[in-house]
């Protein structure tokens, strides 16, 4: 009986409650994400970036807006002439004050055009940033996890054939068993003690990973509640998936916003053959000599104008026209990239669908193979204490339970993961759905 205590699914659940810090010290999936979006470098890269391309396309504006300048000047002049009545110096001042409005130029109106566009890519980038961040925080996350449970069981493990060589050596030593069980015991102990030197330094690498990527020392994720009850998988079809992400994908999105700007590229291209007009003022102060002989000083002069300008390309070598070739070859691009951005969600999403029904399938396996594996264990525990297992059975019982175990706690956190990575590959991922996930989380 001192055997059937040790494998006992309460027993292995008080190890895990052990080996996990407890609900005031450790975090949560949302609160370390919330970490890492604050310290995360790519993310923040990606941030900065956005904020570059936002203050960039702003700049397309000015095209729009007036142009008002300020330029000043001075001179002086030495005059050495064969008149000694012209021989002197001089200088000379101006301040001039130039303006301009366009009235006219379709060009700068569709660069204008495309740096609206563009903010959208902007945009979409970011968000394909933050979810990319959600997911690797909840990998990291329950990378963790799955390493603590392994240490875990390894060392539940442990114990059991622990307490089965000291059971082999009681059985030797009165004569009830040989010594084969013993070092068979034994060599099965020798291995689970390097299992466990193997776990131990599996999860220090797992909590390192995290503690980078939140910018903290010693985080302790929260474990998963006990029983653990995963969510259903809604809408049940891939294509529901596809059908709620849309053209607002941000792959999606930002690859129409591409072929857009490449549409109005070819216009501003076009547009090279167009005129342009312009609303031009300038006002200026000058002083210089009078320039009249017999009137010393200088002379102050203000000139003030305002006018239209036009202008009108006649012939630029044919550049227009290859600029134009040159457009509708990356609008084509633009387009054909638009196609393989749709066609690569669909993929994704689909691939990613199947990977969490197949998980969800996996994890309904294990669970069921669990409750067999804890049944075949006690059931050659007890043929090992009447004589009709050897010790070899009830080893290879153990190692079987659990590695199944190990195997269903990872199936459990794929099938988590994997949800995030469908939302992720339908486009949808956002922090509010980790709410979803810290609700199965120990508090």
């Amino acid at each position: 009986m001192i055997f059937a205590v040790a494998f006992r699914p309460m027993a292995v659940a008080a190890l895990l409650a052990l080996g996990a810090a407890s609900g005031a010290q450790a975090q949560s999936l949302v609160q370390l994400f919330e970490a890492a979006r604050g310290f995360d470098a790519t993310y923040l890269a990606a941030r900065s970036l956005y904020e570059a391309n936002l203050a960039q396309a702003d700049q397309a504006r000015a095209g729009l807006l007036p142009q008002v300048g300020l330029g000043a000047g001075a001179s002086w002049a030495n005059r050495d002439s064969s008149n000694k009545l012209l021989d002197g110096t001089s200088n000379s001042q101006n301040v001039t004050l130039s303006a301009s409005q366009p009235l006219y130029r379709p060009a700068n109106k569709l660069a204008n055009d495309q740096a609206i566009l563009s903010k959208d890519i902007a945009q979409a980038q970011l968000v394909q940033a933050e979810q990319d961040l959600i997911v690797r925080a909840a990998q990291a996350y329950f990378d963790v996890l799955a390493a603590q449970d392994t240490l875990t069981f390894v060392r539940a493990q442990k114990t059991a054939v622990e307490q089965q060589l000291a059971a082999a050596r009681r059985n030797f030593e009165v004569g009830t068993a040989t010594v084969t069980d013993a070092r068979e015991a034994q060599a099965r102990f020798d291995l689970v003690i390097a299992q466990e030197i193997a776990a131990e330094n599996d999860l220090r690498v797992k909590k390192l990973a995290l503690d980078q990527l939140v910018g903290r020392s010693g985080v302790t994720p929260l474990p998963l509640a006990t029983p653990v009850d995963l969510p259903p998988l809604e809408p049940a079809t891939p294509q529901g998936w596809l059908d709620r992400a849309g053209d607002q994908h941000p792959a999606i999105l930002s690859a129409q916003r591409n072929l857009d700007i490449a549409r109005l590229e070819t216009q501003r291209a076009e547009a090279g053959h167009k005129p342009t007009v312009d609303l031009v003022g300038q006002y200026q102060v000058a002083r210089a000599p009078s320039g009249v002989q017999g009137i010393p000083g200088n002379v102050r002069n203000n000139n003030a104008s305002v006018g239209v300008q036009f202008n009108m390309p006649l012939f630029a070598g044919y550049s227009i026209q290859n600029r134009v070739k040159q457009t509708l070859a990356l609008e084509e691009k633009a387009r054909a990239d638009l196609d393989a951005a749709r066609r690569t969600v669909d993929l994704r999403t689909r691939s990613a669908f199947l990977g969490l029904v197949s998980g969800q399938g996996q994890v309904k396996a294990l669970e069921a193979a669990e409750t067999s594996s804890q049944s075949a264990l006690e059931a050659n525990q007890l043929g090992y204490q009447v004589g009709v297992r050897i010790n070899i059975d009830v080893l290879n019982a153990q190692s079987q339970l659990y590695q199944t175990k190990r195997d269903l706690a990872q199936a459990r956190y794929n099938v988590l993961l994997g949800s995030l990575r469908l939302r992720q590959a339908s486009g949808e991922l956002t922090p509010a759905d980790l709410q979803a996930v810290d609700a199965l989380l120990a508090r």
